[in-house]
């Protein structure tokens, strides 16, 4: 058996979700790692962006997100901290550490301060990575010390290559996200949308593709109900949406997304255009939780290089506009097609794809620091 370990783990935030899906995966990963009798201590800075817009922006909808994570996740000790005398705060809470994991969306501030204090404290410290900002603006990542980090946990093999080819990191592991089946599991419920996505508009970077694979495809089906959450969505966006047919329903805090998906009947997965060209072959979040909710899966084109799933068989994908409408209507239309997606999905997330698994494997990465 193990040694237990004390990690430290600092995130952007633990409690708000708004337009901050990383806290999904880090959220289902330190519950795994205490089931597995390991201690784990949440950072988060006071006043962050995302809880600040979720309380700003959402009025009562922020109250009740809120208290479900503190009701789902009653396990997780959070703390707060200011960037002023971060660096006492620091050398004062990292004592007695095992593990510190730093996500990359935490200032440079923090991340070097941190960084800093591990001769001193004898620490191992690994940075974690699940943005494209390697690949489409290396120079914010380089403001951080990498050659200081024990090493690096990238969400995708293409994000490994650039710190290790790239950046010159000499330990660098691929270490993709996954589902936390304990909240994102099948709902049975009565179906009243045909075709449901859940995504932030997100500063243009796929908004070709949402018109190709969301707004036409919806306007092609008049009598089918299209429904779209999200945040951060621009008036004109908003319009385009309801042009379409669409029901725009703004912000759904994402432990209320399972039975939004247990409402519906088919979703969708757009991702950013990042995730199609130069890092192709890194799923986002929404893939694992759609597929571990038990809902059938259409995807806008991207290639599972790193073959984590089983593509025509976990989900379908759609080469074009017209290949996702015709994809909508076969699908909404054949049941038995719809349940042997669902039934694949849900068996590949459940071998391969937990947070469990990725505790696991974040162990696994601990014993060869230590070797």
């Amino acid at each position: 058996m193990r040694q237990a370990l004390d990690f430290r783990i600092f995130a952007h935030s633990w409690v708000s979700d708004w337009n901050h899906g990383n806290a999904h995966f880090l959220r289902g990963l330190a519950r795994a790692l205490l089931r597995m009798g390991h201690k784990v201590r949440c950072y988060e800075e006071l006043g962050s962006w995302s809880l600040s817009n979720l309380v700003k922006q959402e009025g009562e909808r922020a109250i009740d997100a809120v208290d479900q994570f503190r009701a789902v996740y009653p396990e997780l000790d959070v703390q707060f901290y200011k960037q002023e005398g971060f660096e006492e705060f620091a050398a004062t809470e990292l004592k007695g550490a095992d593990i510190v994991l730093v996500h990359e969306w935490n200032t440079p501030k923090v991340v070097n301060t941190i960084v800093g204090l591990k001769q001193h404290l004898g620490f191992s410290v690994l940075f974690h990575d699940t943005h494209h900002r390697a690949y489409t603006r290396a120079h914010e990542i380089l403001r951080f010390h990498l050659h200081l980090f024990d090493g690096v946990l990238a969400f995708g093999e293409a994000i490994r290559h650039i710190y290790a080819d790239g950046f010159g990191v000499p330990r660098v592991w691929t270490f993709h996200e996954a589902a936390d089946i304990e909240s994102f599991y099948p709902r049975n419920l009565e179906k009243d949308v045909d075709v449901i996505w859940i995504g932030n508009w997100g500063d243009e970077e796929r908004t070709r593709e949402l018109e190709e694979f969301l707004v036409r495809p919806a306007a092609a089906h008049p009598r089918r109900k299209f429904v779209v959450h999200g945040v951060r969505y621009p008036e004109d966006g908003i319009r385009r949406l309801q042009e379409a047919g669409i029901e725009f329903r703004g912000y759904l805090p994402n432990l209320h997304a399972p039975s939004a998906y247990g409402r519906s009947a088919v979703t969708l997965h757009i991702p950013r255009r990042q995730y199609t060209n130069g890092l192709s072959g890194i799923p986002t979040i929404r893939v694992f939780e759609t597929l571990a909710c038990g809902i059938p899966l259409l995807c806008a084109p991207w290639a599972d290089s790193e073959g984590l799933f089983r593509p025509g068989q976990d989900y379908l994908c759609a080469a074009d506009g017209a290949a996702m409408k015709a994809q909508i209507e076969l699908l909404l239309g054949d049941e038995a097609a719809r349940r042997q997606l669902v039934q694949n999905g849900i068996e590949t997330i459940r071998k391969h794809h937990t947070c469990a698994h990725r505790a696991q494997q974040l162990l696994e990465i601990c014993e060869e620091l230590g070797r």
